[in-house]
């Protein structure tokens, strides 16, 4: 791979340079770090990333390659890719491309010898920003870029990751062309919000029959559906957009049990009356401690989110607070009984992380089968 210069700029006007790896052209989007030591395929696959340039704060990236079993979605998801250094020659018996070779497909740019140090270390002092990363770019150009270009929480990321029709989800994803009657299984249609595929391999690995709806599919298409139960996923952008889904889930509200993961978490809060604020620099990792405060365990979680839900707002809402993050304190579950909902701000299918939180699936098929027994 021959090097080529590569720049990053910052909207505060902080430049880095460094050498390009990847695809040979350029990206804009909010410049986010990421504390997983691994993982990096299902980071760069994750639909939450979308519209995002992604730093990794581990060093070494690329060492294990890329296989096809560790996909989180059908492509690359994130805007760019930063890193301290991008392993040319990855040893992995399960490795089928390199990490570049795998950029290049996707027509994404990458930036190595980067500090990422002093790069997350700006991020969290001054929080998240605006960025453009190009290769063979001065940077001037990349600033020009970057004036000219819609800032990150003015877009609905989700429109553009979210599927089109409804699929079946059987090892893979099946478009459903006709309506598949409903058997003895336990029926879970997921709103797709920018689902990662682990999700609804958890799911299936339970025993449920799972069919991945369309963002903007309307309540009644969902509950012609017949669902045991509804589940909004994660994604990309500022919840505060989505108010097609929001809508959506105040009409399920009460007709069939809801689950929240990320995303769908804050639109859930969003539809009990609930607000949500932007983070300084977000949660995102494989490393993050959270207090079940029901049971009083707490968990090490994977997260992935730049927003969160006002405790304040959900005052006289009737939903109650189940989990907390013990780095800030900040909402990482609700509930609201009466209704039969339930959400999480982090990621219990994990993909990369810990497989801890597996449990929070276990206790949305029992709310399903309580509910189908009556």
């Amino acid at each position: 791979m021959t090097e080529r210069k590569a720049t990053l700029v910052l909207e505060d006007g902080t430049v880095y340079e460094g050498i390009g790896f990847g695809y040979q052209g350029v990206a804009v989007g909010e410049v986010v770090f990421n504390t997983g030591m691994t993982g990096y395929q299902e980071v760069l696959t994750d639909p939450s990333y979308a519209g995002q340039i992604v730093v990794m704060t581990y060093p070494l990236i690329g060492n294990y390659g890329i296989n096809m079993d560790d996909f989180e979605s059908p492509r690359i998801q994130v805007a760019g890719f930063v890193v301290r250094e991008a392993c040319p020659e990855p040893s992995n018996f399960r490795a089928q491309k390199t990490l570049h070779e795998f950029l290049t497909d996707h027509r994404i740019p990458g930036i190595a010898k980067v500090d990422t140090r002093a790069l997350v270390r700006k991020l969290r002092i001054y929080g998240v920003m605006m960025g453009a990363l190009g290769v063979d770019r001065t940077a001037a150009e990349l600033f020009d870029l970057l004036r000219h270009s819609p800032r990150y929480d003015q877009i609905d990321f989700v429109l553009r990751v979210s599927t089109r029709q409804f699929h079946l989800w059987d090892g893979g994803l099946k478009p459903l062309e006709k309506f598949l009657p409903k058997g003895d299984k336990l029926r879970v249609v997921a709103i797709d919000l920018g689902t990662k595929f682990n999700i609804l391999r958890s799911l299936h690995k339970r025993g449920c029959e799972v069919i991945l709806a369309p963002s903007q599919a309307s309540a009644q298409d969902i509950l012609a559906w017949e669902p045991d139960g509804v589940l909004f996923s994660n994604g990309p952008g500022d919840p505060a957009l989505l108010r097609y889904a929001i809508r959506n889930a105040r009409e399920l509200m009460g007709k069939v049990p809801l689950f929240g993961i990320c995303l769908g978490h804050q639109v859930l809060g969003w539809a009990l009356g609930g607000r949500t604020f932007k983070l300084k620099f977000g949660h995102r990792g494989s490393n993050h401690p959270v207090k079940d405060l029901r049971t009083g365990r707490i968990y090490i979680t994977t997260q992935n989110h730049g927003y969160a839900v006002d405790e304040k707002s959900l005052e006289g809402t009737g939903a109650v607070v189940t989990h907390i993050n013990l780095n800030d304190f900040t909402v990482e579950g609700l509930a609201h009984p009466e209704f039969n909902i339930f959400s999480v701000q982090y990621h219990p299918e994990a993909a990369p992380g810990p497989w801890d939180n597996g449990y929070i699936f276990d206790e949305f098929v029992v709310m399903m089968r309580t509910k189908r027994k009556g």
